[in-house]
């Protein structure tokens, strides 16, 4: 569910939301150091500050999800995307898809606003891919038929793994990531879809993850391997939020 087997070509035709979502993030952070941008003004306008914010500026309630930091916080929040967001996609539609995303990073910004301190400058889409995890766990817990068993473990247990980083690590914005996944959580739990919609869904994913299964096996160990490696660096990425 998790291992990615397309060419890229074949994965920006089957999820084009997580494919402009990632090239965003490229776009963006080109922007902050390349000398031909005005860069200071791309981070200075777009980031999370909060006292901007009380001034009127209130799209940066949405445009924190799309900076970074830095280069590799920029690479590993993509790498989370990579990993987990077209299997959502798939499941859930493009137009769902992106209001979920949309919509756990807007709540995770707005938690910040107001729960931090008026100073305070955050940015980085953890807490959007937080509101995935979040849909994920609405998903366990309500359409149990729409996952297997054992992909169920792997999002519990990846999300019990990040949760724990949160509050380990420093520098965390861990209002963001709790309210991203609350966010996430609510649109999963919300009757979202009409009972026609979870049985062409439920058809969907099984076909879709049974191809995917087929197509897995014949993986090499290497690539395997390779995979796993993404995953953990995934993960890390979701402790980069600033």
């Amino acid at each position: 569910m998790f291992t990615r087997t397309e060419s890229l070509r074949d994965y920006i035709r089957l999820y084009p939301v997580v494919s402009t979502i990632i090239s965003i993030h490229i776009i963006l952070y080109l922007c902050t150091i390349l000398p031909i941008f005005p860069n200071i003004w791309f981070v200075e306008t777009f980031s999370g500050v909060n006292l901007y914010i009380t001034e009127g500026e209130y799209w940066r309630l949405i445009t924190p999800t799309f900076m970074h930091s830095s280069f590799s916080h920029m690479l590993f929040n993509s790498f989370s995307l990579v990993i987990f967001g077209p299997a959502l996609e798939r499941m859930i539609g493009s137009r769902r898809f992106i209001f979920v995303y949309l919509f756990s990073g807007f709540i995770a910004n707005l938690a910040t606003f107001w729960l931090e301190p008026l100073t305070y400058t955050h940015v980085g889409s953890s807490g959007a891919i937080f509101g995935l995890f979040g849909y994920y766990i609405s998903i366990i817990m309500f359409r149990k038929s729409m996952l297997s068993r054992q992909n169920s473990q792997i999002i519990v247990t990846l999300l019990v793994i990040s949760l724990i980083m949160t509050f380990l690590q420093p520098n965390i914005n861990i209002t963001a990531h709790l309210f991203g996944l609350l966010g996430g959580f609510v649109i999963g739990a919300v009757p979202y879809f009409n009972k026609k919609d979870f049985s062409d869904s439920i058809k969907g994913v099984s076909y879709w993850a049974g191809s995917k299964k087929r197509r897995l096996s014949f993986q090499s160990p290497l690539k395997t391997f390779i995979w796993a490696i993404v995953i953990i660096m995934a993960i890390i990425g979701l402790m980069a939020q600033k």
